[in-house]
């Protein structure tokens, strides 16, 4: 590729470097960086966008905060005039990426396709301007394959090379199936950045062998070979487990603002520094700074935690929501008040039950071991008051509020 930074003037060099500044923050890595450096470079003289790749295969339709993590890097890119490509895998959906997975994927049907795109686009219109997103299905490309065109896509690469991904040699050498059609996933997502000629690939670290496959296919077709940047895995709420929903450890994007505000003071202090430099629109030099306050002292973990809070709540829902999330945490978890705004749940059943069973009834704990567990760490209050017994037997009544944790309420309407 042609050599576009030697060409730059001194004011074009500085938009240059703000750029590669802006897009190498927080990334776990990026593939080559020169190669990034001079695409910018060439966007900058000749004026053209370049073409910024996510692809998605919309198996869990419910977007987290670490979904946002790549989100946001986008929308770096979106604001500074590039073209975002969202790629919709309706055709690699129907396989399942096997990536981390012991096993095969279920594959999803057509149906379960369309109605989880549609719930995409939904959710990540809160963080992207949806109307200057290019949107593509990848079975616009890869149905119309033959054999033939199959069959030159397979000799790209060696069986070797593709053993070379963790999860399929550990199922190799623990004797678990793998299926052939699982190969040609990473082929195809390789493909979408032949067909679409992406200058730029997003993808969680996880996605690293699926990722450069684009750069790789690229290459074999002759093509200008993409440049790819990887994003490190949000831990969760427990600050150990990739955030996930099928873990509990999530702040969903839906999500209410107290709950979204409340879940937010859970974090542990370590994992804030990564939770402002990952999930919110600050500036680098507003990040700096917080950093840089919560390392000398002059910025309470507490107070930077409820800033975090805030901020999040009001990418979501607003300043207005932002403030009463704020102002709700601190009447109800600070000063001990009850909410006002406790759901109500109709009762028409039993006059008394053991807290174990109401409590699982309520739909306030999933289990009765789960319920147990709660109450003798002391999460559990009647009225406002801490339950310790067990085997305590309840009488249902009407306005009874049952209180499970800080977040979770319901009052009972007999």
């Amino acid at each position: 590729m042609e050599n576009f930074i030697e060409k730059l003037t001194n004011e074009q060099l500085q938009d240059l470097e703000r750029q590669f500044a802006l897009y190498t923050s927080g990334i776990q890595e990026v593939v080559p960086a020169q190669e990034l450096r001079n695409k910018i470079a060439k966007s900058i003289i000749t004026g053209i966008p370049l073409k910024v790749k996510l692809g998605l295969d919309p198996s869990a339709p419910d977007v987290h905060l670490g979904h946002t993590v790549v989100l946001n890097k986008l929308k770096q890119f979106q604001e500074n005039g590039h073209v975002i490509q969202l790629i919709i895998g309706d055709f690699t959906g129907k396989i399942g990426d096997p990536t981390g997975k012991s096993v095969a994927r279920k594959q999803l049907t057509d149906e379960e396709v369309k109605h989880n795109a549609k719930t995409y686009f939904e959710q990540f219109g809160k963080i992207l301007d949806m109307e200057k997103v290019e949107l593509y299905y990848n079975s616009k490309w890869l149905s119309p394959l033959n054999l033939e065109d199959i069959i030159n896509l397979a000799a790209s690469i060696t069986v070797a090379r593709l053993l070379e991904r963790n999860d399929f040699s550990e199922r190799l050498s623990t004797g678990k199936p793998i299926s052939l059609h699982e190969f040609f996933y990473p082929l195809m997502q390789g493909y979408d950045s032949v067909a679409l000629e992406s200058d730029i690939e997003l993808g969680g670290n996880d996605q690293h062998f699926n990722v450069l496959m684009g750069r790789h296919l690229q290459e074999y077709f002759e093509k200008e070979k993409q440049v790819v940047i990887l994003l490190p895995l949000l831990e969760g709420l427990d600050g150990v487990e990739k955030m996930s929903k099928s873990k509990g450890n999530y702040i969903g994007v839906d999500e209410n603002p107290n709950d979204m505000f409340g879940k937010t003071m859970s974090i542990s202090d370590e994992m804030m520094p990564k939770y402002f430099d990952l999930v919110t629109d600050l500036s680098l030099e507003e990040k700096s700074e917080i950093k840089q306050k919560l390392e000398n002292d002059s910025l309470h973990p507490r107070d930077a935690k409820m800033l975090l809070g805030k901020i999040i709540v009001r990418m979501y829902h607003g300043e207005i929501a932002a403030q009463q999330a704020e102002d709700h945490f601190k009447t109800v978890f600070q000063k001990g008040v009850l909410p006002t705004d406790i759901p109500e749940v109709s009762w028409s059943g039993a006059t008394s039950m053991s807290i174990i069973d109401l409590l699982v009834e309520l739909e306030l704990q999933k289990s009765k071991g789960e319920a147990r567990k709660m109450i003798q760490n002391g999460g559990v209050k009647l009225n406002g008051e801490k339950i310790e017994d067990i085997h305590l037997e309840v009488a249902i009544t009407d306005g009874l509020i049952v209180q499970v944790g800080k977040r979770k309420f319901a009052k009972i309407r007999a």
